[in-house]
């Protein structure tokens, strides 16, 4: 992932010499040689344009966006959150990149953009058991409920942020695990947020740590929490002291 990612964008500023951009790495306390490969990347590149930033434990997705400070300590105008197995196409942040722009003219105005497979989900049912569609239809229908409207796939790990749009969600996030994309989109519709939804190119990239029932159980309850406690002001948006979940 890392050498398309790479490749791809030292032939945008070759070819645009006014594009510049930082890759940072968030190492969740992986017990391989991320931290190895990702330093190689460091060397090879140089620190002004890759980053490594690590924790020693585990803390989740969500945890490692917000207290990794992985988008909060990001330099540019724009902030691509994206997942390091490569399963979506890098170039495909070109789409998200026209959308924000219809969305907000400078780095200033909050905003952000949704990569969506929803587009595939015809292809995906057909491929999946009937139990695990059962789950997914299930996990659509309670986020709908619940917490965001109007985004057909809420959890595709590519996301494109206008600067402000960044700072506010992130410093206002709770949740660690898998439901961390539904509050992120849940707190920026509170706010009334301008958010946009366009289709990527995805594909399966095998070895997910995905449990099916359990992490599932685990994301309802997530989204429960953002709810009621958003509901009843045990979390407030804007907080930059988030609780630990």
């Amino acid at each position: 992932m890392m050498d398309e990612t790479m490749a791809y964008l030292e032939k945008r500023q070759y070819q645009d010499s006014g594009f510049t951009y930082e890759v940072i790495i968030v190492n969740d306390g992986s017990t391989d040689n991320t931290s190895d490969v990702a330093l190689g990347y460091v060397t090879k590149y140089g620190a002004d344009k890759v980053r490594l930033l690590e924790f020693t434990h585990n803390r989740g997705k969500g945890g490692a966006v917000r207290d990794g400070e992985g988008c909060l300590s990001c330099r540019g105008e724009r902030v691509l959150m994206v997942d390091a197995d490569g399963a979506t196409k890098i170039s495909d942040v070109e789409r998200l990149e026209e959308a924000l722009s219809k969305l907000a003219k400078d780095h200033t105005v909050p905003a952000l953009v949704v990569g969506s497979r929803a587009h595939l989900q015809e292809q995906a049912v057909a491929e999946r058991s009937f139990f695990r569609n059962i789950l997914m239809y299930g996990f659509h229908l309670l986020v709908y409920v619940l917490c965001v409207r109007g985004v057909g796939d809420t959890q595709c790990g590519f996301k494109l942020f206008t600067r402000s749009a960044a700072a506010t969600l992130f410093t206002s996030m709770h949740i660690n695990r898998w439901a961390f994309d539904v509050e992120v989109l849940y707190i920026a519709q509170q706010l009334g947020m301008p958010v946009d939804e366009v289709a990527v190119n995805w594909k399966e990239i095998e070895g997910s740590k995905l449990v099916p029932v359990w992490s599932w159980l685990q994301m309802g309850r997530d989204i429960l929490f953002i709810r009621l406690r958003y509901t009843f002001g045990i979390w407030r948006i804007g907080s930059n002291k988030p609780k630990q979940q």
